[in-house]
């Protein structure tokens, strides 16, 4: 038994009077931050006690560090450990693993915990590296996992579309989801990448006399499946001003962020939409939602930690010199640091006729209401590109509309990001549901009415197609005309180049989302422009910490996700490749795809039905590993690589 002076004594002496419980109550006279005990396994009459929890969780105040396991001698009992239940604002120690020490509170429960639930699990039933849900109660789902010989316990649910993590990827100390690569910590239930906005709850476990496993949860989670990282508000004494221009996902990201990072000045949400920020992944794929099912939170929650919303608002100039940002609405504001998220806008190519009414594009939640406001059961609908947008757009008006026709360049569609082979079954997928596909095609001119309202569309052999109805899912352009002559610099392109920590060449300016020109994790060496919602999301998390003083560096792996008649495909990674290989059946849409270079090495995976395989191959990027060609060419070993997840990296010498 090794403790710290100057306990000695009194631990001697409750080894001879009263036992443990004398102890406990000789050292309620001390301060316990003193205090460490690296085996208390003598004097705990056969009960173990594991408690983890998270330091996140707006009350828990972690003591001693985590001892190593030693064997117990003519006792079944295991180590102690509990955070102590103390009100204490400790979000800035969300690095710091769980604690093992001794705490009065570890055996009662408290008014902010619930009382221990066996929840039907033995601890000698989990495997190292293994995930189990088990029933909290009846509507509460946990997620256990075994590492590093410790239990952790979270919510069971991702937090951006609530698929089960039990079936994701579990990496080195986090989960990530199978749906769409979203990332949480398991000590402390945090989100580390996206999407999504919130953590996972945390729950304390114990292991009983016989080794079961006993969870408690805090009552306030309970509720839902999701928790809120702790927050501040503005100080009126902190004179500082904070602005972030652009009310997308990276934006939103960002604000929130920088509030839970301690920033205590006065913060500015420039937003150039009249709406709150909001899920804009979702609206070519259900047009028919409404911003409240959509908006990432409601004014309240802006209000509360004083983020200044300003809807309907765009940035008209950057000055850097004067440190100055001049807005629409004729405010010019002067910023200590600024973060510039504005994305893109939809492009509208030089056709003759692209100005015509019922002409559209599918990029805001405006652009969808117009959408549904001029279709009816007799519109035909045309669209221009086999981009995600058009493709998307397509599948979900076919139902609603006379026809829809779909006019590609391409021979297949989505031939750039997924090959011609998943492209050719996309295709198929398409004419089963009745969409017409017109590849290899493009629109020469767009005709009109006499009331200015599109009629027919000219394709490039001439032939006509009768329209009421065309949407363009032509790209994109970067929104980065308002830092002319700023002192930014801005590539041809439109896109800023900026630094692994997301500043640009101007001291103070931070650039991310669609606009940021960036390095990624992976095999590419250069920066790259990148439009992926969950990148952007993640790159507002990255730069906030930064601008608070903090030091955070890009490390994620791009990950995208489309859905398209029901079928949902996943794909992660970045770079050209040579070949495509296939593992499963596409006639089913239960396949994975690896993505191969002239280095055979695989640069990206796609899967259709599949999960969690695209998720754990971004996790193996992200831990800094890659995968051959070699690891994949036998079928019958194909999915060995996987293993790789619970691995450390080799040591460098």
């Amino acid at each position: 038994m090794v403790v710290w002076q100057p306990y000695r004594a009194a631990l001697n002496l409750a080894k001879t009077r009263g036992g443990v419980e004398n102890l406990l109550r000789i050292f309620e006279r001390k301060p316990r931050t003193h205090l460490r005990i690296l085996n208390a396994q003598p004097f705990l009459n056969n009960r173990r006690l594991l408690t983890m929890g998270s330091i996140n969780c707006k009350e828990y105040k972690t003591t001693g560090s985590t001892p190593k396991k030693e064997k117990s001698t003519g006792n079944t009992g295991g180590a102690v450990g509990s955070y102590q239940s103390k009100c204490s604002n400790q979000s800035n120690q969300s690095n710091q693993s769980p604690s093992t020490t001794m705490s009065t509170e570890a055996s009662s429960p408290d008014a902010e915990y619930t009382g221990a639930v066996n929840v039907e699990l033995n601890v000698a039933d989990l495997k190292e590296n293994e995930m189990r849900q088990v029933d909290f109660d009846e509507d509460t789902r946990v997620l256990v996992v075994k590492q590093n010989d410790r239990l952790l316990a979270v919510g069971a649910k991702c937090t951006h579309y609530g698929a089960p993590l039990q079936t994701g990827a579990l990496g080195l100390g986090r989960v990530r989801c199978p749906w769409h690569g979203a990332c949480f910590n398991l000590e402390n239930g945090d989100i580390e990448d996206f999407p999504g906005l919130d953590s996972l709850p945390c729950y304390r476990v114990e292991v009983g006399n016989q080794g079961q496993v006993l969870l408690r949860a805090k009552r306030s989670d309970l509720a839902n499946n999701k928790r809120l990282k702790n927050m501040v508000k503005r100080k009126p004494d902190d004179q500082r001003v904070f602005i972030v221009v652009g009310g997308g996902p990276s934006g939103a990201v960002a604000v929130e962020t920088l509030r839970q990072e301690g920033f205590t000045g006065r913060l500015i949400f420039v937003c150039r939409e009249e709406y709150l920020p909001y899920d804009r992944v979702k609206i070519s794929k259900a047009m028919s939602l409404e911003i409240e099912q959509l908006r990432f939170r409601d004014e309240d929650f802006y209000r509360e930690y004083d983020i200044e919303l300003w809807q309907g608002v765009a940035a008209e100039r950057l000055d850097t010199a004067q440190k100055e940002l001049h807005c629409s609405n004729g405010y010019v504001v002067k910023y200590d640091k600024i973060y510039l998220a504005t994305g893109c806008s939809a492009f509208r190519p030089p056709i003759p006729g692209v100005n015509l009414q019922n002409v559209r594009t599918v990029r805001e939640l405006a652009d969808t209401k117009a959408i549904l406001a001029s279709i009816s059961a007799e519109s035909r609908v045309v669209c221009l590109g086999s981009s995600f947008i058009a493709l998307e757009a397509a599948a979900g008006l076919v139902a609603k509309v006379q026809s829809v026709t779909v006019v590609g360049r391409e021979n297949v569609p989505l031939k750039a990001a997924f090959g011609a082979e998943i492209g050719q079954r996309v295709l198929q997928l398409f004419e089963d549901n009745k969409v017409v596909m017109r590849m290899q095609s493009g629109i020469s001119e767009i005709l009109g009415d006499d009331e200015g309202r599109v009629r027919e569309v000219v394709l490039l052999d001439g032939s006509r197609l009768p329209c009421d109805l065309l949407i363009l899912g032509t790209g994109s352009k970067l929104n980065t005309q308002f830092l002319a002559k700023s002192g930014v610099k801005v590539n041809r392109n439109g896109s800023v180049d900026v630094t692994d920590f997301l500043e640009s060449n101007v001291p103070d300016v931070y650039v991310g989302g669609d606009i940021a020109n960036a390095h990624i994790h992976g095999l590419a060496h250069d920066r790259v422009n990148i439009g992926h919602y969950q990148l952007a999301q993640y790159h507002g998390r990255v730069a906030a910490i930064n601008m608070c003083g903090g030091v955070k560096k890009l490390e994620a792996v791009p990950f995208f996700f489309t859905l398209i008649f029901g079928k949902g495909i996943r794909y992660a990674g970045h770079g050209s490749y040579k070949e495509v290989i296939v593992d499963g059946s596409l006639e089913e849409f239960k396949f994975v795809a690896y993505f191969v270079n002239e280095a055979d090495t695989v640069t990206a995976v796609a899967s259709c039905g599949r999960d969690p395989v695209v998720a754990q191959f971004a996790e193996l990027i992200s831990q800094g590993k890659c995968l051959g060609r070699g690891q994949i060419e036998d079928p019958a070993t194909r999915q060995d690589w996987t293993r790789k997840l619970g691995e450390p990296l080799p040591q460098v010498r």
